[in-house]
């Protein structure tokens, strides 16, 4: 029971985190050593991925009229819009599959510390203050159905850099869509598509590698993190979506500052 009420904490981290632009791993890094799940590292391991799928399951239930293009009702230009967005949307995230698939062990070895994610908070924290103070000129792209191919490639090298922990895949794609001239609203919403695709593979490749054997207590400390996940994001996403329309991403970045002096502070002193 215990375990279960730890998930559904973890869940509401997820769930606020993913979405927006502040880390989810550096958040999950230090409430793990707090929550000290009684369950299996290997379970822990793919637990923290696969309650991502209920953050995705927000985004389609949101915007579910928006992305699927057999929603009824929709004009035949309404359907072809949704078929090039998703076209944009698969090239996107070409990179990053090609590389998590090749190197996902590897890159979390390497990187899945504190260390590491508080560099990567601090890092792009900086970056989000600094775009946002010196980018003036007016947005070329003000919905996402105004991306090109072109620039569906450059925000796909752009989520690259969330392979490194710390990074925030959000956090990763806006600021690539901001400097290549997305408005805020338009990098919000394309990155919440981005993060169905990404994070579909992610969980489901996680799930293959740890099996489909579980537990009554793991399956019940799933659900929860699932559930809970979703619900939260649900929230989280309607926020950030009301947020980036009168508000800029900069006390974003001062929030990741923050967050990872604090990461730092607790390395050196445990």
């Amino acid at each position: 029971m215990l375990d279960i009420l730890k998930a559904i904490i973890y869940g509401i981290i997820e769930g606020i985190t993913e979405w927006l632009p502040v880390s989810s791993t550096g958040h999950m890094l230090l409430a793990e050593p707090l929550l000290n799940f009684t369950v299996s590292p290997a379970f822990l391991e793919m637990f923290r991925v696969v309650i991502q799928l209920g953050a995705i399951l927000a985004v389609v239930v949101i915007f579910f009229r928006r992305i699927f293009p057999f929603y009824p009702g929709l004009t035949r230009r309404e359907r072809t819009g949704i078929w090039n967005l998703w076209g944009k949307i698969v090239i996107s995230c070409v990179p990053a599959v090609i590389v998590g698939l090749l190197f996902d062990d590897k890159l979390d070895e390497l990187f899945y510390n504190l260390p590491t994610v508080a560099a990567m908070l601090i890092v792009y924290g900086i970056a989000f203050i600094v775009i946002e103070k010196k980018n003036k000129r007016q947005p070329s792209v003000l919905t996402v159905g105004e991306i090109s191919v072109r620039q569906a490639a450059e925000i796909g090298l752009f989520q690259l850099l969330a392979l490194i922990p710390g990074t925030s895949r959000s956090g990763a794609t806006i600021i690539g869509a901001l400097l290549i001239g997305f408005s805020r609203p338009a990098a919000a919403e394309y990155t919440f598509f981005l993060g169905i695709p990404v994070m579909l593979g992610a969980g489901l490749l996680k799930l293959v590698k740890f099996g489909f054997h579980f537990s009554g207590t793991e399956l019940a400390v799933l659900a929860a993190g699932f559930i809970t996940a979703f619900v939260v994001s649900i929230f989280a996403i309607r926020f950030l979506t009301g947020f980036v329309k009168k508000h800029t991403f900069s006390g974003f970045g001062w929030y990741r500052i923050a967050l990872g002096a604090v990461v730092l502070a607790v390395f050196f002193l445990s």
